[in-house]
Protein backbone atom coordinates (compact mmCIF):
# COMPACT_ATOMS: atom_id res chain seq x y z
CA UNK A 1 0.00 0.00 0.00
CA UNK A 2 0.81 3.79 -0.27
CA UNK A 3 0.50 5.52 3.07
CA UNK A 4 -0.44 8.83 3.43
CA UNK A 5 0.03 10.41 6.62
CA UNK A 6 -2.23 14.42 7.67
CA UNK A 7 -4.04 13.12 3.49
CA UNK A 8 -6.92 16.18 3.94
CA UNK A 9 -9.07 16.52 1.21
CA UNK A 10 -6.30 14.48 -0.95
CA UNK A 11 -4.40 16.56 -2.98
CA UNK A 12 -1.70 13.79 -3.19
CA UNK A 13 -4.38 10.84 -3.59
CA UNK A 14 -6.18 13.06 -6.70
CA UNK A 15 -2.19 13.02 -8.27
CA UNK A 16 -2.23 8.93 -7.71
CA UNK A 17 -5.35 8.88 -8.96
CA UNK A 18 -3.76 10.37 -12.39
CA UNK A 19 -0.95 8.16 -12.23
CA UNK A 20 -3.23 4.85 -12.20
CA UNK A 21 -2.88 4.32 -8.38
CA UNK A 22 -4.37 4.74 -4.63
CA UNK A 23 -3.08 5.27 -1.07
CA UNK A 24 -5.01 5.33 2.29
CA UNK A 25 -5.21 8.11 3.75
CA UNK A 26 -4.80 9.08 8.12
CA UNK A 27 -6.65 12.31 8.77
CA UNK A 28 -8.64 13.66 11.34
CA UNK A 29 -10.58 16.50 10.14
CA UNK A 30 -14.56 15.50 9.72
CA UNK A 31 -14.91 17.49 6.49
CA UNK A 32 -11.26 16.50 4.65
CA UNK A 33 -12.91 12.60 5.68
CA UNK A 34 -15.94 13.57 4.07
CA UNK A 35 -14.44 15.14 0.84
CA UNK A 36 -11.84 12.20 0.43
CA UNK A 37 -14.99 10.01 0.89
CA UNK A 38 -17.25 11.48 -2.20
CA UNK A 39 -13.63 11.51 -4.32
CA UNK A 40 -13.63 7.42 -3.73
CA UNK A 41 -10.14 8.02 -1.76
CA UNK A 42 -9.60 4.90 0.82
CA UNK A 43 -9.59 6.95 4.12
CA UNK A 44 -8.96 6.10 8.11
CA UNK A 45 -10.38 9.03 10.45
CA UNK A 46 -8.16 9.33 12.80
CA UNK A 47 -5.06 11.20 14.91
CA UNK A 48 -2.03 10.96 13.10
CA UNK A 49 -0.26 11.34 16.51
CA UNK A 50 -1.78 8.17 18.32
CA UNK A 51 -3.02 5.49 15.31
CA UNK A 52 -0.85 2.37 15.61
CA UNK A 53 2.36 1.88 13.29
CA UNK A 54 1.68 -2.32 13.43
CA UNK A 55 -1.08 -2.17 10.68
CA UNK A 56 1.46 -1.01 8.22
CA UNK A 57 4.07 -2.99 8.98
CA UNK A 58 5.28 -5.73 6.13
CA UNK A 59 2.66 -3.39 4.17
CA UNK A 60 3.62 -0.47 2.42
CA UNK A 61 5.84 0.34 -0.45
CA UNK A 62 5.23 4.22 -0.17
CA UNK A 63 5.07 7.12 2.49
CA UNK A 64 3.72 10.54 2.16
CA UNK A 65 3.82 13.53 4.56
CA UNK A 66 2.46 16.66 4.62
CA UNK A 67 2.36 17.68 8.31
CA UNK A 68 0.31 20.60 9.03
CA UNK A 69 1.91 24.02 8.38
CA UNK A 70 0.00 26.34 10.58
CA UNK A 71 2.54 26.55 13.25
CA UNK A 72 4.92 27.44 10.45
CA UNK A 73 3.15 29.43 7.75
CA UNK A 74 3.72 33.24 7.90
CA UNK A 75 0.14 32.96 7.24
CA UNK A 76 0.47 32.20 11.14
CA UNK A 77 2.21 33.05 14.77
CA UNK A 78 4.78 30.67 13.74
CA UNK A 79 5.21 29.29 17.21
CA UNK A 80 6.83 26.34 15.19
CA UNK A 81 10.18 28.15 14.80
CA UNK A 82 10.48 29.00 18.58
CA UNK A 83 9.21 24.67 19.03
CA UNK A 84 12.06 23.70 16.25
CA UNK A 85 14.85 22.36 18.80
CA UNK A 86 11.87 20.69 20.60
CA UNK A 87 10.83 18.92 17.25
CA UNK A 88 14.47 18.45 16.29
CA UNK A 89 14.95 16.45 19.26
CA UNK A 90 11.55 14.45 18.77
CA UNK A 91 12.64 13.29 15.36
CA UNK A 92 16.19 11.90 16.42
CA UNK A 93 14.57 10.06 19.86
CA UNK A 94 12.12 8.45 17.10
CA UNK A 95 14.74 7.62 15.06
CA UNK A 96 15.91 4.90 17.64
CA UNK A 97 12.76 3.96 18.53
CA UNK A 98 12.70 6.56 21.70
CA UNK A 99 9.18 7.94 22.36
CA UNK A 100 9.51 11.19 24.10
CA UNK A 101 7.38 12.89 22.44
CA UNK A 102 4.66 13.69 25.80
CA UNK A 103 7.38 15.60 27.67
CA UNK A 104 8.29 17.55 24.40
CA UNK A 105 5.10 18.73 23.37
CA UNK A 106 4.46 19.77 27.40
CA UNK A 107 7.40 22.08 26.46
CA UNK A 108 6.04 23.69 22.88
CA UNK A 109 4.64 26.99 22.03
CA UNK A 110 2.21 25.72 19.52
CA UNK A 111 1.00 21.86 20.09
CA UNK A 112 1.26 21.29 16.45
CA UNK A 113 4.54 21.76 16.11
CA UNK A 114 5.52 18.57 16.98
CA UNK A 115 3.22 16.88 14.61
CA UNK A 116 5.89 17.34 11.70
CA UNK A 117 7.91 14.49 13.88
CA UNK A 118 5.01 12.41 13.39
CA UNK A 119 6.23 10.39 10.14
CA UNK A 120 9.18 9.88 11.66
CA UNK A 121 7.74 7.58 14.41
CA UNK A 122 6.19 5.70 10.88
CA UNK A 123 9.29 5.71 9.52
CA UNK A 124 11.18 3.69 12.06
CA UNK A 125 8.79 0.98 12.76
CA UNK A 126 8.55 0.63 8.92
CA UNK A 127 12.34 0.87 8.86
CA UNK A 128 12.34 -2.55 10.65
CA UNK A 129 10.92 -4.45 8.05
CA UNK A 130 12.87 -2.66 5.34
CA UNK A 131 10.04 -0.54 4.49
CA UNK A 132 9.06 1.80 3.02
CA UNK A 133 10.34 2.10 -1.05
CA UNK A 134 10.41 5.17 -1.39
CA UNK A 135 9.32 8.62 0.81
CA UNK A 136 8.28 11.87 -0.79
CA UNK A 137 6.92 14.95 2.01
CA UNK A 138 5.85 18.55 1.50
CA UNK A 139 5.86 21.43 4.03
CA UNK A 140 6.40 25.32 3.58
CA UNK A 141 9.56 26.29 3.12
CA UNK A 142 10.42 27.21 6.56
CA UNK A 143 10.90 23.02 7.64
CA UNK A 144 13.76 22.64 5.48
CA UNK A 145 15.83 22.34 7.72
CA UNK A 146 13.89 19.69 9.63
CA UNK A 147 13.57 18.07 6.02
CA UNK A 148 17.43 18.36 6.21
CA UNK A 149 17.53 15.68 9.54
CA UNK A 150 15.47 13.54 8.43
CA UNK A 151 17.49 13.01 5.21
CA UNK A 152 20.81 12.27 7.35
CA UNK A 153 18.76 9.63 9.29
CA UNK A 154 17.11 8.19 5.89
CA UNK A 155 20.37 7.77 4.41
CA UNK A 156 21.76 6.40 6.78
CA UNK A 157 19.04 3.70 6.75
CA UNK A 158 20.46 3.14 2.75
CA UNK A 159 17.96 5.48 1.13
CA UNK A 160 19.26 7.91 -2.11
CA UNK A 161 17.62 11.34 -0.42
CA UNK A 162 17.18 14.75 -2.39
CA UNK A 163 15.45 18.15 -0.27
CA UNK A 164 15.23 20.90 -1.65
CA UNK A 165 12.78 24.07 -2.45
CA UNK A 166 10.51 23.97 -5.37
CA UNK A 167 8.01 26.49 -6.72
CA UNK A 168 4.90 24.96 -7.86
CA UNK A 169 4.62 27.46 -10.53
CA UNK A 170 7.38 25.46 -12.26
CA UNK A 171 5.50 22.73 -12.60
CA UNK A 172 2.02 23.87 -14.29
CA UNK A 173 0.09 24.87 -11.21
CA UNK A 174 -1.20 28.67 -11.68
CA UNK A 175 0.37 29.30 -8.35
CA UNK A 176 3.82 30.39 -7.39
CA UNK A 177 3.63 28.43 -4.19
CA UNK A 178 6.73 27.45 -2.82
CA UNK A 179 7.24 24.26 -0.65
CA UNK A 180 10.21 22.22 1.05
CA UNK A 181 9.91 19.03 -0.91
CA UNK A 182 12.05 15.49 0.48
CA UNK A 183 12.07 12.90 -1.82
CA UNK A 184 13.72 9.70 -1.00
CA UNK A 185 13.99 6.30 -2.07
CA UNK A 186 15.67 2.48 -1.92
CA UNK A 187 15.77 1.66 -5.12
CA UNK A 188 16.65 4.78 -7.45
CA UNK A 189 18.31 7.86 -7.13
CA UNK A 190 16.33 10.29 -5.35
CA UNK A 191 16.04 13.89 -7.55
CA UNK A 192 13.70 16.62 -8.07
CA UNK A 193 11.39 16.33 -11.28
CA UNK A 194 12.41 18.48 -14.12
CA UNK A 195 10.50 21.82 -14.69
CA UNK A 196 7.58 21.91 -17.25
CA UNK A 197 7.29 25.55 -16.92
CA UNK A 198 9.05 28.72 -16.54
CA UNK A 199 8.54 32.51 -15.73
CA UNK A 200 9.24 33.40 -19.66
CA UNK A 201 8.99 30.79 -22.14
CA UNK A 202 11.63 28.70 -23.68
CA UNK A 203 12.25 27.93 -27.16
CA UNK A 204 12.87 24.63 -28.43
CA UNK A 205 16.30 23.25 -28.48
CA UNK A 206 18.51 20.49 -29.88
CA UNK A 207 18.66 19.18 -26.12
CA UNK A 208 14.67 19.11 -26.46
CA UNK A 209 11.59 21.26 -26.28
CA UNK A 210 11.71 24.08 -23.99
CA UNK A 211 9.68 25.10 -20.84
CA UNK A 212 6.23 26.43 -21.36
CA UNK A 213 5.32 29.80 -19.73
CA UNK A 214 3.74 29.67 -16.21
CA UNK A 215 0.08 28.82 -16.11
CA UNK A 216 -1.56 32.43 -15.70
CA UNK A 217 -5.02 32.45 -13.25
CA UNK A 218 -6.92 33.15 -16.79
CA UNK A 219 -5.84 29.97 -18.19
CA UNK A 220 -6.92 27.60 -15.31
CA UNK A 221 -10.05 29.04 -14.90
CA UNK A 222 -10.89 29.36 -18.91
CA UNK A 223 -11.76 33.14 -18.86
CA UNK A 224 -9.30 33.19 -22.23
CA UNK A 225 -6.72 34.57 -23.63
CA UNK A 226 -8.23 37.59 -25.40
CA UNK A 227 -11.51 38.26 -23.89
CA UNK A 228 -12.00 40.17 -20.36
CA UNK A 229 -11.23 38.56 -17.28
CA UNK A 230 -14.30 38.58 -14.79
CA UNK A 231 -14.51 37.08 -11.43
CA UNK A 232 -17.84 34.78 -10.64
CA UNK A 233 -20.52 37.18 -8.92
CA UNK A 234 -21.61 36.12 -6.00
CA UNK A 235 -24.56 36.73 -2.94
CA UNK A 236 -26.22 35.16 -0.46
CA UNK A 237 -26.56 31.89 1.48
CA UNK A 238 -23.79 29.57 0.95
CA UNK A 239 -24.69 25.88 -0.66
CA UNK A 240 -23.02 24.00 2.03
CA UNK A 241 -24.58 26.19 5.66
CA UNK A 242 -23.12 28.57 7.57
CA UNK A 243 -21.32 31.73 6.49
CA UNK A 244 -18.39 32.74 4.51
CA UNK A 245 -15.67 31.49 6.21
CA UNK A 246 -14.25 35.00 6.83
CA UNK A 247 -16.90 37.73 6.83
CA UNK A 248 -15.57 41.35 6.66
CA UNK A 249 -17.24 44.27 8.62
CA UNK A 250 -17.92 45.98 4.76
CA UNK A 251 -19.65 43.17 2.69
CA UNK A 252 -21.92 40.43 3.70
CA UNK A 253 -21.29 37.02 3.73
CA UNK A 254 -21.45 36.34 -0.26
CA UNK A 255 -21.61 33.13 -2.03
CA UNK A 256 -22.34 32.03 -5.79
CA UNK A 257 -25.62 32.45 -7.09
CA UNK A 258 -25.37 29.61 -9.77
CA UNK A 259 -23.90 26.94 -6.73
CA UNK A 260 -27.22 27.77 -5.08
CA UNK A 261 -28.73 26.38 -8.24
CA UNK A 262 -30.56 29.74 -8.19
CA UNK A 263 -28.81 31.46 -11.26
CA UNK A 264 -31.22 31.35 -14.28
CA UNK A 265 -29.76 32.77 -17.91
CA UNK A 266 -31.30 35.53 -19.73
CA UNK A 267 -29.71 35.77 -22.88
CA UNK A 268 -30.87 39.79 -23.20
CA UNK A 269 -29.00 40.91 -19.67
CA UNK A 270 -25.68 38.61 -19.32
CA UNK A 271 -22.63 39.56 -18.43
CA UNK A 272 -19.22 37.41 -18.83
CA UNK A 273 -17.94 35.23 -15.84
CA UNK A 274 -15.81 32.48 -15.28
CA UNK A 275 -16.08 28.97 -16.59
CA UNK A 276 -16.76 28.93 -19.85
CA UNK A 277 -15.11 28.65 -23.46
CA UNK A 278 -13.80 32.32 -24.34
CA UNK A 279 -15.46 34.26 -21.69
CA UNK A 280 -17.30 32.29 -19.26
CA UNK A 281 -20.38 31.16 -18.31
CA UNK A 282 -22.90 34.11 -18.01
CA UNK A 283 -24.20 35.42 -14.99
CA UNK A 284 -27.39 37.20 -15.09
CA UNK A 285 -27.04 41.08 -14.12
CA UNK A 286 -29.32 42.48 -11.61
CA UNK A 287 -30.44 38.93 -10.22
CA UNK A 288 -32.34 38.74 -6.90
CA UNK A 289 -29.62 38.91 -4.38
CA UNK A 290 -26.79 40.03 -7.17
CA UNK A 291 -24.18 42.87 -7.06
CA UNK A 292 -25.51 45.89 -9.50
CA UNK A 293 -23.82 44.74 -13.07
CA UNK A 294 -21.72 48.06 -12.73
CA UNK A 295 -19.77 45.36 -10.34
CA UNK A 296 -19.41 42.31 -12.59
CA UNK A 297 -16.81 43.88 -15.09
CA UNK A 298 -14.07 46.42 -14.53
CA UNK A 299 -14.78 49.92 -16.26
CA UNK A 300 -12.58 51.11 -18.70
CA UNK A 301 -8.81 51.63 -17.70
CA UNK A 302 -9.44 48.94 -15.02
CA UNK A 303 -8.23 44.93 -14.87
CA UNK A 304 -8.93 42.35 -12.46
CA UNK A 305 -6.04 41.12 -10.39
CA UNK A 306 -6.06 38.33 -7.38
CA UNK A 307 -5.49 40.06 -3.72
CA UNK A 308 -4.36 37.10 -1.80
CA UNK A 309 -4.99 38.35 2.04
CA UNK A 310 -6.26 41.63 3.35
CA UNK A 311 -2.52 42.74 4.95
CA UNK A 312 -0.63 45.93 3.69
CA UNK A 313 2.24 43.14 1.98
CA UNK A 314 0.00 41.01 0.44
CA UNK A 315 0.87 39.92 -2.86
CA UNK A 316 -1.20 41.04 -5.94
CA UNK A 317 -1.52 39.57 -9.13
CA UNK A 318 -2.84 40.58 -12.15
CA UNK A 319 -5.03 37.24 -13.78
CA UNK A 320 -2.08 37.17 -16.45
CA UNK A 321 0.14 35.70 -13.84
CA UNK A 322 0.13 33.05 -11.38
CA UNK A 323 -2.01 33.56 -8.36
CA UNK A 324 0.73 34.07 -4.93
CA UNK A 325 0.16 31.56 -2.28
CA UNK A 326 -3.22 31.21 -0.97
CA UNK A 327 -3.91 31.03 1.83
CA UNK A 328 -7.18 30.82 4.19
CA UNK A 329 -8.14 29.71 7.60
CA UNK A 330 -8.21 33.05 8.99
CA UNK A 331 -9.94 36.36 8.80
CA UNK A 332 -6.81 38.01 7.53
CA UNK A 333 -6.90 35.97 4.46
CA UNK A 334 -9.34 36.61 3.25
CA UNK A 335 -8.94 36.07 -0.87
CA UNK A 336 -10.31 38.95 -3.20
CA UNK A 337 -10.79 39.85 -6.75
CA UNK A 338 -9.76 43.89 -7.05
CA UNK A 339 -9.62 46.08 -10.12
CA UNK A 340 -6.67 47.42 -10.72
CA UNK A 341 -5.44 50.60 -13.11
CA UNK A 342 -4.67 49.56 -16.56
CA UNK A 343 -2.15 51.09 -18.63
CA UNK A 344 -4.77 53.87 -19.75
CA UNK A 345 -7.46 54.79 -17.30
CA UNK A 346 -10.38 56.18 -18.70
CA UNK A 347 -10.77 59.43 -16.50
CA UNK A 348 -11.62 59.14 -13.08
CA UNK A 349 -14.21 56.40 -13.18
CA UNK A 350 -14.15 54.32 -9.79
CA UNK A 351 -13.06 50.50 -9.79
CA UNK A 352 -15.45 48.09 -9.14
CA UNK A 353 -16.04 46.42 -5.53
CA UNK A 354 -13.36 43.59 -4.61
CA UNK A 355 -15.43 40.29 -5.37
CA UNK A 356 -14.31 37.33 -3.04
CA UNK A 357 -13.03 34.29 -4.76
CA UNK A 358 -14.81 31.44 -4.71
CA UNK A 359 -14.43 27.68 -3.93
CA UNK A 360 -13.84 26.59 -7.37
CA UNK A 361 -11.98 29.02 -8.47
CA UNK A 362 -9.74 28.51 -5.38
CA UNK A 363 -10.03 24.70 -6.22
CA UNK A 364 -8.79 25.16 -9.82
CA UNK A 365 -5.83 27.54 -8.79
CA UNK A 366 -4.79 24.54 -7.18
CA UNK A 367 -5.42 22.01 -10.12
CA UNK A 368 -8.23 20.55 -8.27
CA UNK A 369 -10.88 19.45 -11.74
CA UNK A 370 -13.98 22.06 -11.14
CA UNK A 371 -16.52 19.34 -10.26
CA UNK A 372 -14.30 18.24 -6.93
CA UNK A 373 -16.69 16.97 -4.26
CA UNK A 374 -15.68 19.60 -1.44
CA UNK A 375 -18.08 18.80 1.96
CA UNK A 376 -18.67 21.39 4.20
CA UNK A 377 -19.42 24.59 4.64
CA UNK A 378 -17.83 27.46 2.73
CA UNK A 379 -15.28 28.01 5.53
CA UNK A 380 -14.16 24.43 5.96
CA UNK A 381 -13.75 24.10 2.16
CA UNK A 382 -11.53 26.97 1.67
CA UNK A 383 -9.64 25.68 4.80
CA UNK A 384 -9.65 22.47 3.10
CA UNK A 385 -7.94 23.89 -0.35
CA UNK A 386 -5.67 26.50 1.09
CA UNK A 387 -4.08 23.27 3.22
CA UNK A 388 -3.96 21.07 0.55
CA UNK A 389 -0.81 19.53 -2.38
CA UNK A 390 -1.51 21.16 -5.29
CA UNK A 391 -2.51 17.82 -7.32
CA UNK A 392 -0.50 18.83 -10.61
CA UNK A 393 2.40 19.28 -8.20
CA UNK A 394 2.15 16.19 -6.65
CA UNK A 395 2.07 13.91 -9.38
CA UNK A 396 5.22 15.12 -10.59
CA UNK A 397 6.48 14.19 -7.31
CA UNK A 398 5.29 10.87 -7.46
CA UNK A 399 5.45 10.14 -10.80
CA UNK A 400 9.09 8.70 -11.11
CA UNK A 401 8.52 6.60 -7.93
CA UNK A 402 5.83 4.68 -9.82
CA UNK A 403 7.43 4.57 -12.85
CA UNK A 404 4.85 6.86 -14.69
CA UNK A 405 5.56 9.77 -17.24
CA UNK A 406 3.16 12.05 -17.06
CA UNK A 407 1.96 14.06 -20.24
CA UNK A 408 0.24 17.61 -20.57
CA UNK A 409 -3.39 16.22 -21.02
CA UNK A 410 -3.23 14.34 -17.90
CA UNK A 411 -4.52 17.43 -15.89
CA UNK A 412 -7.75 19.78 -17.30
CA UNK A 413 -7.12 22.76 -15.47
CA UNK A 414 -10.82 24.45 -16.37
CA UNK A 415 -13.46 22.41 -16.93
Amino acid sequence: MILDLFAGPGGWSRALSVLGAQDIGLEWDEWACKTRTAAGQLTIRTDVATYPTWPFTGRTRGLIASPPCQAWSTAGKRLGLIDQPLVHQAVADLAVGRDTRERLLAACRDERSLLAAEPMRYLHALHTVGEPEWVAMEEVPDVLPLWKQYAAILRSWGFSVWVGILNAADFGVPQTRRRAILLASRVRTAQPPAPTHARIAEPDSLFGPGRARWVSMADALGWGATSRPVPTICAGGGPGGGAEPFPSGSRKALSCARERGTWVSHPDSLVPGPGREGTGPAVRAGARDDPPADLSRPAPGWSWSLRSNNQTNATVRSVEEPAGTLFFGHRSNECTWVAEPAATPAGDADPPAPIRITAREAGLLQTFPADYPWAGNKGQIFSQIGNAVPPRLAAHLLAPHLGKTLTPDDFTLAA
